[in-house]
């Protein structure tokens, strides 16, 4: 059952006051006449004030990172010069690692510990692997013939210029980086606007940008709603290319905005993500990792298995595990030693949330355990739903909470059918011993990320992204540093 959360622990919740955050643009800090409250998810207290940015902070920060990309303040630099300052900003992540995590957990709500041990370290891993890149952006070279003359052929890679990389709230420092690193790696200046509701470590990373000795104009970073801050660096005629991760709304949005300049896009948007589980699998196995799948970060994940597609034949045994795994999970307050998993974002997220678990009760949805929230704060109980069906808007929308809905499958056409048959296709999972079983319906799944025995593991020496609505394009990897280069051929007569 949840706990809610002792009002003892509230003074065990770092003091983030007073700080004056100001936004990064060009080589000065800044503030707004106008500022937004950051809220603790946990609490509901208003823990920080930001700048809420307005158009002109955009253009000011779009006409520096122009600038500074004009320049090749940045770009021109040596390889090795770029390398180790990417370096130096991880190296400062994990000096900071205390401190970034206590901010993360109190402004996203995510348990402390996992902030701490897993989320901050990745981000400053992402930053090294890219610092390796660095040296290894490349062309390469071909001898041709074409009626009868040859030519000496090669490409080249240059940066694509200014990029605005637009980050959502579930994961802040982590998304950051997963953008800015490869951005920066190809030579690009960037403008980085974090969600509004979790801007306060962005903010932190410009700080660390800045004394790892990026130039002035290339790491901006600005604050303030979507609707003015994202939409005009996605129309802005001198920004490049926009990185988004969001919802898939937003992402179309964004597209429709970028078609002034016909800018680069890429996208990590919405995921439906299948978790299926065959008869002969390892069912305990299966029964933790589809609890992990949807309950982990309060089910606020992309690739979150939402869709609980099972064998009849062990349906009963798979979903009552879940069920009791979700009842035993301890629910609490991001600085509780006992939580595992925290509160929704906001109550408008809560909000949203149950309104889905009404509407699949209305349709027919058996509740298995969960379906109330608790507060202070923005809580909501872990939840399972038995006896789904394909057409329940439970099963077909993004819920991005901790809700999983539960179906059965009779063979492996069935559930790859089932599993297909969504509008996203970001992650899966398959579940079961049989090697033959196991990649034959990996092949099939029109997703980005199959885990076979696991779900939803993310690395990044990996590629990640979606087919259908859940995306365009690559991250992590070296997809993700493609990103951000352009491709030139030239041509040599040699005769």
């Amino acid at each position: 059952m949840p706990l809610l959360l002792p009002e003892t622990l509230r003074h065990v919740a770092p003091d983030l006051s007073p700080r004056d955050w100001q936004m990064r643009i060009g080589g000065t800090w800044q503030t707004s006449t106008l500022h937004r409250e950051v809220i603790d998810p946990g609490t509901g207290d208003v823990i920080a004030t930001v700048p809420d940015a307005g158009v002109e902070h955009v253009d000011q920060a779009v006409a520096a990172a122009r600038a500074s990309f004009d320049r090749g303040t940045w770009r021109h630099l040596s390889a090795d010069h770029r390398a180790q300052t990417l370096w130096r900003i991880a190296d400062s992540i994990d000096r900071r690692a205390d401190e970034i995590a206590a901010i993360e957990a109190r402004n996203q709500g995510g348990p402390y510990s996992g902030i701490r041990t897993g989320l901050i370290p990745e981000a400053a891993r992402v930053f090294r692997y890219y610092a390796g890149w660095v040296d290894k952006v490349a062309g390469r070279a071909s001898r041709l013939r074409s009626d009868d003359v040859d030519y000496h052929a090669y490409t080249t890679k240059s940066p694509i210029g200014v990029a605005a990389l637009i980050t959502p709230w579930n994961s802040p420092l982590l998304m950051a980086a997963w953008k800015a690193a490869p951005a920066l790696a190809a030579g690009c200046s960037i403008i980085l606007k974090p969600a509004e509701l979790t801007p306060l470590t962005t903010l932190l990373l410009g700080e660390i940008a800045e004394a790892a000795g990026v130039p002035d104009g290339v790491f901006n970073v600005i604050t303030g709603d979507g609707a003015v801050v994202g939409a005009r660096l996605a129309e802005h005629p001198d920004v490049d290319k926009v990185a988004f991760t969001g919802s898939t709304s937003v992402g179309r949005r964004i597209v429709h905005a970028a078609t002034g300049n016909l800018k680069k896009v890429s996208l990590e948007l919405g995921g439906k993500s299948p978790v299926l589980v065959f008869a002969d699998a390892d069912i305990q196995a299966a029964i933790k990792g589809a609890a992990g799948a949807i309950f982990s970060n309060a089910g606020q994940v992309c690739t979150a298995g939402s869709r609980l597609i099972v064998a009849a034949e062990v349906y009963d045994e798979v979903v009552n595990g879940v069920a009791r795994a979700a009842a035993e999970l301890n629910v609490g307050y991001s600085f509780d030693p006992q939580a595992q998993m925290g509160p929704l974002i906001s109550a408008d997220q809560r909000d949203t949330v149950m309104d889905y678990v009404d509407s699949a009760l209305d349709e027919g949805a058996e509740l298995l355990t969960g379906g109330h929230s608790s507060g202070p704060g923005f809580f909501i109980e872990p939840t399972v739903l038995g006896d789904a069906s394909p057409g329940m808007r439970a099963v077909r929308e993004e819920i991005f909470g901790p809700v999983v809905a539960a179906m059965r499958f009779d063979s492996i056409e069935d559930a790859v059918q089932t599993a297909n048959a969504t509008n996203y296709g970001l992650a899966a999972s398959v579940w079961t011993r049989d090697v033959k079983t196991a990649h034959t319906v990996a092949s099939q799944l029109r997703v980005g990320r199959v885990g076979i025995n696991v779900h939803g593991l993310p690395d990044v020496t990996m590629p990640t992204g979606g087919f259908k609505e859940s995306g365009w394009g690559r991250e992590l990897g070296p997809e993700g540093l493609d990103l951000f280069l352009e491709s030139t051929s030239v041509f040599t007569c040699l005769e």
